[in-house]
């Protein structure tokens, strides 16, 4: 029984830290590619904050491949007149990676 009392903390915050960094893994994903070019997390550059697109997809259950579409292809009329033009450096497997981190935005 003491195993499990000195091991369980331990394993406790292992999981914090194993959990904690694909989101930092995301945020230089997302800086590596360029995408903080034109989006921050929580204001409009050229493009819409993060926090506002993961409140606009938070119910579409497709909202990764959707996104991840977008940021490969490019798009334009959702968030105004400015399109978004594809991006030829992140690989259809970075975006949705990068989807997925866009959409944990708050």
């Amino acid at each position: 029984m003491k195993f499990s009392t000195t091991f369980l903390p331990a394993l406790s915050a292992l999981a914090a830290i194993t959990l904690a960094q694909p989101a930092f893994a995301s945020a230089d994903l997302a800086q590596k590619k360029n995408c903080m070019a034109c989006h921050a997390v929580d204001k409009k550059i050229v493009g819409p904050a993060y926090k506002d697109v993961a409140a606009k997809y938070a119910k579409d259950k497709d909202a990764v491949a959707k996104l991840a579409d977008k940021i490969v292809k490019g798009g334009s009329g959702v968030w105004g007149p400015v399109p978004m033009p594809a991006n030829a450096q992140v690989s259809p497997a970075e975006a949705k990676v990068l989807a997925a981190w866009v959409l944990t935005a708050k």
